[in-house]
């Protein structure tokens, strides 16, 4: 049996929490009997790590399955679950806030229950976590063993004092915040992303430490509780790496809820008194201060490397993680990696495409490359922010001449109607060509429309197939097809139009 698991920062005499307990790590688990061999051992059961072992198992292979701590990784337990549902609450916060302008009358005071807000964030990330508990996947046919994973050599790996043999293998152990070496932040206390799911009343003021996703759409929904939020970042720009006009219009939104936004701030440190937390800063030479009364560090993330003993299985790492090839396969040719401890782009998403390309590469000794992956992303903020393939600035640096264009969503009908005009679709296109070569749209539901273009490049569809698509009117993704049809504008030469308007003044 499994020694009880229940890390100080999840609060066991919660029912859901309990619940989900119970289905990520089970404190009765009994550890089966290892088989003499593996095809395939998967360490770390977050989102990449699950499909691994559910695909291989799902085609006939021996596998095993560790994992240390909660069964579904970040994105259940610490993520995209619990941030989303938290984000769903906070925007029914504004849409309340925002009903007078569409002619409903709501109540005087109305406001979040905080309490309320959180329990239904614990209660359906506990009803979700069914979907990648021990259970099922025992079910699935997969040895799962709960405990910490260590190498003991290139082919076998330890996990509560049982020796696991294996063929093949995939490390998928993923990443953990970064807290930085911060003069009294550890005195002072502080919130990550895997705690502060666990809040039960609203801090009256939060400050919020990194300008990244993480940052900025937990910084909107806690100001949309009604916290007075202040967003630092040492530098210049929120969400460093989106378009600059994505992110005038997202700051703009920002500053129109209250949000105060601190660019170029470097930290200095931290102390607590009386009257609260205060983080000390430069800022432009300048020393300033703020009182808050929690600390959310989104600073980034670090691939968990620790005690898996790499060096002796032959596998390389840095200070970015496992050190992979295009195949995804490390050093040693028998042990692969996926998801956030290799990868660059630290999505749920991405470490599914990745665990695909291992069963793949790892079981059938396939080929198949990162390289080939077109990933896109959006940030959850409001409006949202969705990215796929290249900036024109990526593009330009690659040697590579570019078009772009541009459409408003204030010109776009439904977008008008539903009172959600603030963004754009934008493309680029390689020069001369309809060729896509990447796409940013800022919208509300940009999130789900980015797909239409993520299809496209996929498929090697360009902005002439997208024009001939027929989108149902009206709908906020009939911008997708407006910026077709501002691509196809472009091929009608002026001599050609010359020649057509003479041609219908003598058909007059």
């Amino acid at each position: 049996m499994t020694q009880p698991f229940s890390p100080a920062e999840m609060d066991s005499t919660d029912p859901h929490n309990r619940k989900l307990i119970s289905n990520v790590h089970p404190s009765d688990w009994l550890n089966p009997k290892p088989a003499s061999s593996y095809n395939f051992v998967v360490i770390g059961a977050g989102t990449a790590g699950l499909i691994c072992a559910a695909g291989a198992a799902g085609l006939g292979a021996k596998v095993a399955l560790i994992e240390k701590a909660f069964m579904g990784g970040d994105c259940l337990n610490y993520g995209c679950v619990p941030s989303k549902s938290m984000i769903r609450s906070s925007r029914v916060c504004a849409d309340i806030k925002s009903a007078g302008s569409f002619g409903i009358d709501v109540p005087a005071g109305s406001a979040a229950d905080f309490g309320r807000v959180m329990e239904r964030t614990r209660r359906i990330r506990a009803e979700i976590s069914g979907h990648d508990s021990a259970k099922r996947f025992r079910d699935l046919g997969v040895d799962v063993f709960l405990g910490e994973a260590s190498f003991l050599d290139s082919t076998s790996v330890q996990v509560e004092g049982k020796t696991l043999r294996f063929k093949k293998a995939v490390i998928a152990t993923g990443a953990r915040p970064v807290v930085p070496a911060l003069e009294g932040l550890n005195e002072a206390g502080f919130l990550t992303n895997e705690t502060i799911f666990n809040l039960t009343a609203l801090p009256k003021r939060l400050g919020v430490v990194g300008s990244g996703p993480i940052g900025c759409e937990l910084a909107q929904a806690f100001a949309r509780f009604g916290s007075r939020v202040s967003l630092l970042d040492r530098s210049s720009q929120i969400l460093g790496r989106e378009d600059p006009d994505a992110v005038r219009i997202l700051r703009a939104r920002f500053e129109k809820e209250g949000i105060a936004i601190f660019l170029n701030a470097k930290l200095k440190k931290v102390k607590k008194g009386p009257e609260g937390k205060r983080i000390y800063f430069e800022q432009d030479q300048k020393e300033l201060s703020i009182i808050v009364d929690e600390i959310l560090m989104g600073a980034g993330r670090a691939p968990n490397v620790e005690g898996l003993n790499l060096d002796r299985a032959g596998v390389e790492k840095d200070e970015k993680g496992i050190k992979v090839s295009e195949l995804l396969q490390t050093s040693n040719p028998h042990i692969y990696a996926a998801g956030d401890v290799c990868l660059k782009h630290k999505f749920t998403h991405t470490a599914e495409a990745a665990a695909k390309i291992v069963i793949q590469n790892a079981l059938f000794g396939g080929k198949k490359k990162t390289g080939s992956l077109i990933i896109p992303w959006c940030t959850y903020t409001d409006p949202e922010v969705a990215h796929v393939g290249m900036s024109s600035k990526e593009a330009e640096e690659k040697g590579l001449q570019v078009e772009t264009f541009t459409h408003a969503l204030k010109e776009v009908d439904r977008a008008v109607t539903d009172g959600e005009d603030e963004g754009f679709f934008k493309v680029h296109v390689k020069k001369g060509t309809d060729q896509i070569l990447g796409a940013t749209i800022v919208a509300r539901h940009a999130g789900e429309m980015i797909s239409e273009i993520t299809l496209a490049m996929t498929g090697k569809l360009g902005l002439k197939k997208i024009s001939e698509v027929i989108h149902p009117y009206p709908t906020q993704a009939d911008g997708i097809k407006a910026v077709a049809g501002a691509y196809n504008r472009t091929r009608l030469k002026p001599g050609l139009k010359k020649l057509l308007t003479r041609w219908f003044e003598w058909r007059r």
